[in-house]
């Protein structure tokens, strides 16, 4: 399989290397003004066959060999793939030069130093996620908006020096060209995407945080006398506000102070950068409300539905529904007043998981369950591979997040989404209940009879039904006298008459148990040997009179 992430749709290969190359890649054979967008990234899996998205740009984990090299090209050249990055050192063998030339696939190499992870995430930044709405990209001060990379060259060039734009944690967010220039520090800031802890722990005792903060001029910070290893260049910064908000901040190594010019320069790129921030995050939560819109129009069905999943690209896509929700603490405080947050944080925590599976899903918090699509083929077992995949993304959440899914058959149109739906909210139900016997993940299958007493039981709430027969004299009985006859039946029955086993679940004695059960056929009128009278009151303690919490 080739796992995708979904990018915006026009940005070249040239960009990125413009853009990463020097630092992260760089261009080893093939066209690298080759024309056309980049449709997105993907990860490459030899277990599997490609489900790439056009134009893909390529990462081949673990390739190497030659033979193994050539035999890739040309199957991304039939899916039209613009590049393929390798791991450096890149070994180029005349067959591996052929075939760049017939396929027309660029290759690429990453950095030695640089992971994987690194990278896939960069180019998140760099690409930016695709418009759900397809709207064309407006620009702030002549640059696209929310393109911190064109924002970083830009205010590279005007200070004649390489830039970084970090967030408040000293998370790089975009960085400038030219960065051999600066020292082995930066470039080692640019590979982990953070400035590294003994860094940031030098400039916290310093007071570099303190007085970049509290200032909106730059701040110059000398090489210290202390040696520290990599850092050989000095710094100038300047804060990122929004109002009152620190956003982050601009980096720029230099080698000497900044002529008034140029620290006039970076003051007034300051609050571009801060517009740029803003839109970045005003775009990523109007995205996140659309496709929450357009996920939810295409799960109630209707005449919408079909332009909703075609907005999202699934028209005409088998797909399987997952429901994801949080367990609730019960507790009021701040456990309850952070469950908002954690509910889009693990939404768009599956949306990622499932971009990663294929590059068509889509995913969004709905009220308050996140639902995902996911495409299958026609003919494969879409509700198993599902059940596959939500396992995979609550193994990686671990226990710290109680988080359940539930799982819909496979909806081959846009009509049969609303059952799918249904099917997965169904099951979701029941796991969020405590009644799918320590299940995160089920299919609707696997806990349809706990689904149909819960719905009985809605039912008979709304009715205002209340306990008849044996139950209801039994019930009378233990309130009136403090007996345990209701907790003796309901043992009894549960054990399908195993006097010893169910004597063990209510912790008393297997003769004590037996005077119990022949009090409560004495006191209820209870025929324990008429199957349908079993059957009645099974029914009715399971409904009518559930045991408490």
């Amino acid at each position: 399989m080739l796992v995708s992430v979904n990018l915006r749709p026009h940005a070249s290969l040239g960009r990125v290397l413009d853009d990463l190359g020097g630092t992260l890649l760089d261009l080893v054979l093939g066209d690298g003004d080759r024309p056309g967008g980049i449709g997105g990234v993907a990860i490459h899996d030899p277990l599997d066959e490609p489900a790439l998205p056009q134009h893909a740009l390529v990462l081949g984990v673990g390739l190497g060999e030659p033979e193994e090299i050539v035999r890739q090209l040309r199957t991304l050249a039939r899916h039209d793939a613009a590049g393929l990055v390798l791991r450096a050192p890149v070994t180029v063998t005349a067959a591996i030069t052929a075939a760049v030339e017939e396929t027309g696939v660029a290759l690429l190499s990453l950095a030695r130093g640089a992971s994987w992870a690194q990278l896939a995430a960069m180019l998140r930044s760099l690409l930016a996620e695709g418009d759900v709405g397809g709207a064309e990209p407006e620009t702030l001060a002549g640059l696209p908006s929310g393109d911190l990379f064109a924002v970083a060259n830009a205010i590279g060039a005007l200070i004649d020096a390489p830039v970084t734009i970090e967030d408040r944690r000293s998370r790089v967010l975009a960085f400038s060209g030219r960065q051999d220039e600066a020292d082995p520090s930066r470039v080692e800031t640019i590979l982990g995407r953070q400035v590294p802890e003994r860094f940031a722990r030098m400039l916290v005792d310093r007071g570099v945080f303190r007085e970049l903060y509290r200032s909106d001029r730059p701040v110059y910070m000398d090489v210290p006398p202390q040696s520290l290893d990599g850092l050989t260049m000095p710094r100038v910064a300047v804060a990122v506000r929004a109002g009152d908000e620190i956003l982050g901040s601009i980096w720029a190594a230099v080698r000497e102070p900044l002529t008034p010019d140029r620290t006039q320069a970076l003051c007034d790129a300051a609050p571009l950068v801060a517009l740029h921030l803003l839109r970045v995050r005003a775009g990523a939560d109007v995205e996140r409300r659309l496709r929450a819109d357009l996920l939810s129009t295409a799960l109630e069905g209707g005449a919408a539905a079909r332009e909703a999943l075609s907005r999202l690209g699934l028209a005409d896509q088998p797909v399987v529904v997952l429901a994801l929700a949080v367990l609730e603490t019960g507790e009021p405080g701040p456990a309850d007043a952070g469950l908002a947050t954690e509910r889009q944080r693990l939404a768009d925590g599956l949306a990622m998981h499932l971009s990663a599976v294929h590059p068509r899903c889509a995913a969004a918090l709905v009220g308050d369950t996140a639902y995902g699509l996911v495409p299958v083929t026609r003919d494969a077992d879409g509700e198993r591979r599902a059940l596959r995949i939500a396992k995979d993304f609550l193994d990686r959440v671990g226990d710290r997040v109680r988080a359940v899914v539930g799982i819909g058959p496979v909806a081959r149109s846009a009509a049969e989404l609303p059952e799918a739906r249904d099917s997965a909210d169904r099951a979701l139900r029941v796991l969020r209940s405590g009644s799918g016997t320590g299940r995160r993940v089920a299919l609707l299958a696997d806990v349809h009879v706990e689904a149909l007493l819960l719905e009985l039981q809605d039912l008979v709430a709304v009715r205002g039904d209340r306990p008849t027969g044996p139950v209801a004299r039994l019930l009378d009985y233990d309130e009136q006298h403090h007996a345990h006859l209701v907790e003796t039946l309901r043992a009894w029955l549960d054990a399908f008459g195993d006097v010893i086993a169910a004597s063990a679940a209510v912790h008393v004695h297997p003769n004590t148990f037996r005077y119990r059960l022949r009090r409560l056929a004495e006191v209820g009128g209870f025929d324990m040997t008429d199957p349908e009278a079993r059957f009645a009151a099974m029914l009715q303690l399971r409904v009518v009179a559930p045991p408490a919490s």
